[in-house]
């Protein structure tokens, strides 16, 4: 009999150990569905026996060499989701993710081959009707063992859930508030391969993420065929962040902390079995070519020199986001789920070895750091001494604060009776000012009524015609310059004259005027 595979992968290695650093194997357990009602009535028969807890024994019909497997740990189809939950080792991950490292547990498979039911139970009989707990899968067991286990933790920790599914190479929301719509992966050094605009919803019970599940679940692609009467059409990934409100914050947008991620790959189909016809058809190639890429990088993973080397991530969607899982920094589990019908064998067998290269592929988990843990030794160093500094700093700024505080009360007591003098002063020079100006507006009044009279009792001076011959009137008129220097509106003058002198006969000429040479005569003019 040959054997191929190797029991290394142990769902049930030490948590003490811890993962840190360490190259640690895909885990992976091999579930065996139980013969359908359908195969029954069509006669046939099981071609694979389990031998032992972690051997799977395929005998092929009509002859040939016995082939055996060996897993982490195999179960047969009397196997109850209960066992398949311990025996998966789902707590353990759960403790990891806890821990801040990030785990996956994904189902792989033919199609009809039971991965739907091992991770999420029986298809829902109507919509808001749940499913009996005693069908519940691997995804709902977990969770009612994570918040309890939350609500135990010395830490406060708040939760959040995505939910996708990759259909037809394109990625879809299944949270989203509209329509789903297609969203683009992208890449960055920090978070590596992520959706982006992919809603995260925070829950803090079981019940808001149950709701979660049953939204998800009513609005993933599914058809019906010859083998699986409620067939997966796409890939769905269901991711749990879990963070510690202690933890600094990585990245703006991104939960900081472990998470855990469930990954329910659609099933790989012959066309000529299923009888896909057109959509359904397109559908099972796009499963077929992402299973492909996928099952291409992991027989690059398991050659040592391949591995350091290029890895074809970006062949496709499915690829990118399991790039962390397969060949990364995370723990992953693999549940490879086979039907036991000899008539399935081509699939059942390859999906067989599917999973045997996949427990050989290592990863090195490691937790997500804080910044100050990231820096080199030296800069540790270096933080804390500066930190040391700065508290001294800050304790001599205290000292200084309360001298200053003492010295600035002195400065303002004196401050204000300085203020106090300074505005009698003021009060003061405005009093005289008022008093001044008081006394400068009398003196202008008076000044105008002064002028005022002055100006009412001065007629105009000027020289008038004597009505007893040529000789000037007694009165007198000012010129204009004269005017001009008299204040106000005294623009005349009286100027009072000596009464003529009577004439005195002398000789005179022709005109009556005196003669040159004559001698005047007293009391007459020149």
């Amino acid at each position: 009999m040959e054997e191929r595979g190797s029991p290394d992968g142990d769902p049930e290695w030490s948590l003490e150990q811890g993962p840190e650093g360490q190259e640690t194997p895909i885990q992976v357990v091999l579930r065996v569905r139980p013969m359908s009602a359908a195969e029954l009535r069509r006669g046939e028969q099981s071609a694979l026996h389990c031998s032992g807890s972690r051997t799977l024994q395929v005998s092929p019909p009509g002859g040939g060499p016995d082939v055996a497997f060996r897993f982490g740990a195999v179960l047969d189809g009397a196997c109850t989701q209960e066992d398949v939950f311990r025996t998966c080792g789902v707590r353990r991950l759960g403790e990891l993710a806890l821990r801040g490292f990030s785990c996956t547990v994904f189902t792989f498979g033919q199609t009809g081959s039971g991965k739907t039911y091992t991770l999420t139970g029986p298809p829902p009989q109507g919509e808001g009707v749940p499913v009996p707990p005693s069908l519940g899968g691997i995804m709902q067991r977990t969770f009612a063992w994570l918040l309890e286990r939350v609500q135990h933790l010395g830490t406060p920790v708040t939760l959040h859930a995505s939910y996708l599914e990759i259909y037809n190479e394109q990625v879809r929301d299944l949270l989203s508030l509209g329509s789903p719509r297609p969203l683009p992966v992208r890449w960055n050094k920090t978070r590596g391969f992520y959706v982006e605009q992919l809603r995260v919803v925070e829950f803090g019970s079981l019940g808001a993420l149950m709701e979660l599940l049953q939204m998800g679940l009513s609005r993933r692609r599914s058809s019906a065929h010859t083998l699986n009467q409620a067939s997966s059409r796409s890939h769905a990934l269901l991711t749990l962040y879990i963070s510690h409100q202690t933890m600094p914050p990585v990245e703006p947008g991104e939960p900081v902390g472990g998470k855990l991620c469930f990954v329910d790959l659609a099933g790989s189909e012959k066309v000529a079995t299923t009888g896909s016809r057109g959509e359904l058809m397109l559908e099972a190639n796009s499963i077929n070519r992402s299973l492909l890429a996928l099952g291409h990088c992991i027989s690059l993973l398991l050659d040592p020199q391949r591995k350091q080397s290029h890895i074809p991530f970006r062949d496709s969607k499915l690829t990118k986001l399991l790039a962390d899982s397969l060949g990364g920094r995370g723990v992953t589990l693999m549940v490879a789920c086979v039907s036991p019908s000899a008539q399935c064998l081509p699939e059942t067998l390859s999906t067989l070895r599917y999973a045997s290269r996949a427990q050989r592929v290592t990863t090195r988990p490691q937790a997500p750091k804080s910044p100050i843990a990231k820096q080199p030794q030296h800069l540790e160093t270096k933080i804390l001494q500066l930190q040391e500094e700065n508290h001294l700093l800050r304790s001599q700024l205290s000292q200084m604060n309360l001298k200053v505080a003492g010295f600035s009360g002195t400065r303002m007591a004196w401050a204000q009776r300085n203020l106090y003098g300074m505005l009698q002063e003021f009060m003061l020079e405005n009093e005289r000012l008022r008093k001044e100006k008081s006394q400068l507006r009398s003196s202008w009044d008076l000044a105008r009524e002064e002028q005022r009279v002055l100006a009412q009792q001065a007629p105009p001076l000027c020289l008038l015609p004597s009505p007893a011959g040529p000789w000037p009137s007694p009165t007198v008129s000012l010129c204009d310059g004269a005017r001009s220097l008299l204040p106000g509106a005294a623009t005349h003058l009286l100027l009072p004259l000596l009464p003529p002198l009577s004439p005195v006969p002398s000789p005179a000429g022709p005109l009556g005027l005196p003669t040159e040479g004559s001698p005047a005569a007293p009391g007459v003019w020149p």
